[in-house]
């Protein structure tokens, strides 16, 4: 074994996902209090006067109180060291939180107690079983009135489709929210409503079997509940199996209140316990070995404009073996080229550290001069290999771009090309034709604002969108169909990527099936491959 091997064991690597305003940003900050690494916790909206959550560092995102790109943010806690992966809530941007998911090992599900499963968190959570990865529940803001807590975890259950195994239970909810019961000491934990930004607070834990104090701390209605409700907990819910848990089949659930800083810890400390270290990756040439393997890597996130300062790009990279040292040579396979990585840094939200080394699990920004593309991998030169490529989702609104200034050109097709190759955007060209028309497709509509922001404020081009009646986009899988010679639907558009790869939009869904009746040996594909 490697001598780095303990430190890629200590190193656990997991993705926040939730629905909109579940909290998840906050519950993101109350780690890193945890972990040291701020010491006040940020107002996430509010007013322009308030502090902006740590990892929110856009513009668009401080003025909406919104996430919109993934930030990693790294941490230290009992002896490991944690990277986290914060991704957008907002379903418009769900392609970005497919692809930190991608460079997760598994993934925290925020859940907003007087909601429950919500639109979002299906579809992200269809992502997680897709890949196997491991799910663990947080069930928040139990500080406010909650819906029934069998309710939430019968949602879970149907709505997922997914085992679930309460760690502890609550004891209420909103104003007579009195704590926790944790199941396997079998001990309440009282609730106490701490200072907001800061992670003291008082806890007392009372063994269920001392049922005069307890009675006395969370009042003898409360206790009643409580006995009757672990009865039929015992009974229903599925046992606890670490296995089950590390496969993907079953989540553990905990209850508790970000803002106020209630069941944060006690997630911390079960989630380090039940997750694993950085997981083998599976490679063209088998599975890749996070502590054999030497240093390996693949690009799963591109942004461009993080530091107005600097109007720099930077690669994301999750290493997936080895260690990452700054002084040796790597190859870029994708791009046939052996360099050194530039300026590879830990990005915590803005702010930055210029890194020497970094170890499998570890997420490092390196400075793009405009060589790297989402899925590239990266390797020691006396290697060659390629890791898994990333899907990219099928965009579902399309618009036409119209430039205001035709004098800016050359900064227009700049910024366009720069912010699809993010792949925030995908920007596609008429069939026949260059650059002169550009089409956009997106996965959410909320994704037009954010391109026409970012136009306008980093590289100064003003532009006009006309919405396309398209909802349908495939990809044609058979290079050798002579495009010209397709017979289509009234309702059909041929377009071509940037790669120059053939696509067909569609108005109508029964189109699809029709141009394939029409077209013998037509093959068509819902996603396109980085």
């Amino acid at each position: 074994m490697s001598n780095y091997a303990d430190e890629i064991n200590k190193r656990r690597t997991f993705a926040i996902i939730s629905h909109p305003d579940a909290g998840k940003t906050t519950l993101t900050e109350k780690f890193l209090l945890y972990g040291g690494a701020i010491n006040l916790a940020g107002s996430v909206k509010g007013k322009a006067t308030a502090r902006h959550a740590v990892s929110d560092w856009m513009e668009i995102e401080k003025e909406r109180g919104i996430s919109v790109t993934s930030s990693v943010l790294q941490f230290e806690y009992g002896g490991f060291c944690i990277n986290i992966l914060d991704t957008p809530g907002h379903q418009d941007f769900s392609e970005d939180t497919y692809r930190t998911l991608m460079a997760a090992d598994s993934a925290v599900m925020v859940i907003d107690a007087s909601k429950g499963v919500e639109a979002q968190t299906r579809k992200l959570f269809k992502v997680c079983v897709m890949r196997h990865i491991p799910i663990f529940t947080f069930i928040n803001k139990m500080d406010r009135d909650a819906n029934d807590t069998f309710e939430l975890l019968d949602d879970i259950e149907k709505e997922l489709g997914i085992a679930t195994c309460p760690i502890n239970w609550p004891i209420g909810s909103g104003k007579n929210f009195q704590g926790v019961y944790e199941r396997e000491t079998k001990c309440v934990i009282t609730y106490s409503d701490t200072e907001k930004g800061t992670k003291e607070g008082h806890a007392t834990r009372i063994p269920v079997s001392e049922e005069e104090a307890l009675k006395a701390q969370i009042g003898e209605a409360n206790m009643a509940q409580l006995m009757e409700e672990i009865e039929l907990l015992d009974g229903a819910s599925a046992p606890y199996d670490l296995g089950q848990i590390q496969a993907g089949d079953l989540t553990p659930v905990f209850f508790g209140s970000a803002l106020t800083n209630f069941g944060v810890e006690i997630f911390l400390q079960h989630f380090l316990k039940m997750t694993t270290t950085p997981l083998a990756r599976k490679a063209d040439i088998g599975l890749i070995d996070p502590v054999e393997h030497d240093f390996s890597a693949f690009v799963f996130k591109i942004q461009a404009n993080m530091n107005k300062a600097h109007r720099d790009r930077i690669a994301f990279m999750r290493i997936c073996s080895g260690k990452f040292d700054v002084t040796e040579e790597v190859r870029h396979v994708q791009g046939g080229k052996v360099l050194r990585l530039s300026q590879p840094q830990q990005i915590m939200a803005d702010e930055r550290k210029i890194l020497s080394e970094a170890y499998a699990g570890d997420i490092i920004g390196v400075f793009d001069p405009g060589i790297f593309s989402i899925g590239d991998t990266i390797c020691m030169p006396k290697e060659e290999f390629a890791y898994e490529g990333i899907p990219t989702f099928a965009p579902e609104h399309f618009a036409r771009v119209r430039q205001m200034d035709t004098m800016k050109r050359k900064q227009f097709v700049k910024g366009i090309t720069q912010i699809a190759q993010e792949g925030a955007i995908q920007i596609f060209q008429e069939f026949n034709t260059g650059m002169e028309e550009i089409i956009v497709g997106v996965v959410g509509v909320l994704q037009f604002d954010v391109l026409k922001y970012r136009l306008e404020n980093e590289y100064n081009v003003e532009i006009k969108l006309e919405n396309l009646p398209y909802e349908h986009i495939r990809w044609i899988e058979n290079k050798e169909i002579d495009l010209d010679k397709l017979t289509g639907t009234s309702d059909m558009k041929k377009i071509k990527d940037l790669k120059g790869n053939p696509l067909l939009l569609f108005v109508n869904p029964w189109s699809i099936g029709m141009t394939l009746d029409r077209n013998e040996g037509l093959v068509l594909s819902e996603f396109g491959r980085n």
